[in-house]
């Protein structure tokens, strides 16, 4: 009896115990989906705590022994680490997620882990293994499709990484035609593929076509929805939107599509790969536009992110650089258990190849240093020459500057002595007049011999202003066509900084007629009040 009531206690607490367990393991579950899920919400927005929770939810699903929301979690870092450059980062995720899927027999799982590592290869222009991956991730696909497995609408995705691809590489026909594939089947299954996704690349071929009127309206119409749900990929949707109007000869759009590329870059620490590409950009139209100093402060930049990002010395590219194939390792290591006869041979393998490694790293290494003296050198070099080459213009500019200067005083003193032979003589002949009797036929014709011609003395006075001052005398004439020769000699006396009372000696007419003039000059110029007539005349 005992025995039979122990028995029956042993079941209901085992009973028990699987029931709360389920259900404990049911909210464990929930918890890590719900985890899972508000990483993905917040990629965007916060891309630094999306990361820490993805690798939660992976090691917790880890935990649980779901492998296949594990490798889900691991292929969602990549998307994320990819914007931020770590690339190295990126690789080894994406190989530990092809790993963790051997296991699990799911080719869609490893289709969309070949297309991750296709579009990784590409960003360092690695054409041929790009298309190896995702190629071989359609074919993948293609495959599924033929047995039912999967709809036609799976294949979205696929086309429009390829398409994408091309895009960066530059080749606007083959990105046509998998654009296309991309239309047709999102008119079938429009969930595969987020539409405005597809017009931007669409924007970009008809753009690349020469369609630049259709290119700028689906711009316009697809800025929206990136506002609303994925602003960190406005940046390349404003640096190639910047790229058409630049192609239409409107540096001042194109310039501040880039400026807005930047800063969406920088809000949402997303792309940030990618701007070296917007600095160059930048750089190349202030040079068209002829600001040196802001298209070598671009270029600069442009070269230092690049090197960063894209640079074989990089601290952050060189695992990449160098990375292995993990995936390909980790098999080699389980065949060593299996054939265990092999193990010295492979470990003997792996120090020569660890030495091949070293020497290699060693040998790159050194080249780089070197690289790094001589550029050095190059640039002292080149920026001493440059900063002769400014000082010689300075020192020219000076002695052009100075040596106008010195012929307008001279040109202002022979002007005066002008005014000081006409008042002479002015004055010689009234005195003559005054003294002589009409019929002192002597004095009379001495006194019809002194000239007072000022309008041969302004010609004069003219011609030598002009030989000086030729710029200022064709800027001035350009600039304001209707002033009268009257108002050319107010404004060439003022530039010699006469004052009004010479100028009425030289002109031969009275200071309130001056003032008059300059009243006159002004508005003629359409000067407002503000401004200086001197002083605006002295920067012509």
């Amino acid at each position: 009896m005992g025995s039979r009531k122990q028995y029956f206690f042993v079941k209901i607490f085992t009973c028990l115990l699987f029931f709360y367990g389920g259900i404990f393991t049911s909210a464990q579950d929930n918890s890590v989906d719900n985890m899972f899920l508000q990483a993905r919400n917040i990629r965007h927005q916060n891309p630094d705590s999306s990361l820490v929770l993805l690798e939660k939810v992976h090691h917790e699903y880890l935990k649980i022994g779901d492998t296949l929301n594990a490798v889900n979690a691991l292929l969602e870092m990549p998307d994320i680490l990819g914007q931020k450059g770590n690339y190295a980062t990126c690789y080894e995720f994406l190989w530990q997620a092809l790993f963790l899927s051997d296991g699990l027999n799911d080719d869609g799982l490893t289709a969309s882990i070949y297309n991750r590592l296709g579009r990784l290869h590409s960003f360092f222009k690695r054409k041929e293994k790009a298309f190896y991956y995702l190629n071989k991730a359609l074919e993948i696909k293609k495959g599924l499709v033929e047995k039912g497995e999967l709809n036609e609408g799976d294949l979205v995705e696929n086309y429009f990484f390829i398409c994408s691809t091309y895009r960066e590489i530059d080749d606007t026909v083959m990105g046509r035609k998998y654009l296309d594939s991309c239309f047709l089947l999102n008119k079938r299954f429009p969930d595969k593929v987020s539409l405005p996704y597809l017009n931007f690349e669409k924007a970009y071929v008809l753009f690349k076509e020469n369609k630049h009127e259709e290119a700028l309206v689906t711009y316009r119409e697809t800025e929206p929805w990136f506002l609303r749900y994925a602003p960190a990929y406005l940046v390349l949707l404003y640096t190639y939107w910047g790229d058409l109007y630049i192609d239409l000869n409107d540096y001042a759009k194109g310039e501040n599509m880039y400026e807005k590329a930047l800063a969406i870059s920088d809000k949402y620490n997303s792309h940030i790969d990618f701007t070296p590409l917007i600095y160059e950009r930048l750089s190349n139209t202030h040079l068209i536009n002829g600001d040196y100093k802001k298209s070598f402060e671009n270029l600069k930049k442009a070269k230092e992110l690049d090197e960063i990002f894209f640079d074989s010395r990089s601290e952050k590219n060189k695992a990449f650089l160098e990375i292995k194939d993990e995936y390909r390792i980790e098999k080699e290591r389980q065949e060593k258990v299996i054939q265990k006869q092999k193990v010295a041979q492979l470990i003997q393998e792996d120090k020569i190849s660890l030495l091949q490694r070293i020497i290699l790293l060693g040998s790159l290494v050194f080249l780089a240093i070197i690289g790094f003296i001589y550029v050095r050198q190059l640039r002292a070099k080149h920026e001493a020459e440059k900063q002769l080459i400014r000082k010689n213009k300075e020192l020219e500019i000076n002695k052009a500057k100075e040596l106008l200067e010195l012929k307008n005083k001279e040109l202002a003193a022979s002007a005066l002595q002008l005014i000081e032979k006409d008042e002479f003589l002015r004055s010689l002949k009234n005195n003559l007049k005054e003294k002589s009797s009409p019929n002192d036929e002597e004095i009379n014709r001495v006194i019809k011999s002194i000239s007072l011609n000022n309008d041969q003395s302004w010609e004069e006075f003219k011609l030598r202003f002009t030989a000086v001052n030729k710029k200022f005398y064709k800027k001035l004439t350009k600039e304001f066509p209707n002033l009268s020769q009257g108002d050319q000699k107010i404004c060439a006396l003022i530039k010699l900084n006469f004052s009004s009372k010479d100028m009425s000696r030289l002109l031969g007419i009275s200071v309130e007629s001056v003032h008059t003039t300059r009243h006159r000059l002004r508005k003629k110029m359409n000067l407002p009040r503000s401004t200086n007539l001197e002083n605006f005349i002295a920067s012509l």
